[in-house]
């Protein structure tokens, strides 16, 4: 799921996008406290078409706090990381970490070979 989730945002394909989201997803930006949550599959897929397409190219499988998730990476650092939580073979919540002291830690990993 989450590998259709980021093929349709690096391709910028909507109806792609919505076919892997919850009707009833979430999404919420923490570490930014401007960002609103959003909710519906056709408002997260344009949230996400329209900031998270250009990032998507950089994003990395990874286990974030014990789920499915994508860790950012840009420069050689992390620049944020996502966890997806996952019901019924659909993305149900998206949770976005974007604290840079949160991502400090964060030491990508280069795959062997």
């Amino acid at each position: 799921v989450v590998d259709a989730f980021l093929a349709a945002s690096r391709e910028g394909d909507f109806e792609r996008l919505i076919a892997v989201l919850d009707p009833d997803v979430i999404f919420r930006v923490h570490g930014a406290p401007d960002e609103q949550p959003v909710s519906g599959a056709a408002s997260v897929a344009r949230r996400v078409l329209a900031r998270g397409s250009r990032l998507a190219p950089f994003g990395r499988f990874a286990i974030v706090d014990g789920g499915p998730g994508v860790v950012v990476v840009r420069g050689g650092r992390a620049v944020a990381a996502v966890r997806f939580g996952v019901a019924s073979g659909r993305v149900s919540t998206i949770d976005v970490f974007a604290d840079p002291k949160r991502l400090r830690g964060l030491v990508p990993v280069r795959p062997k070979g």
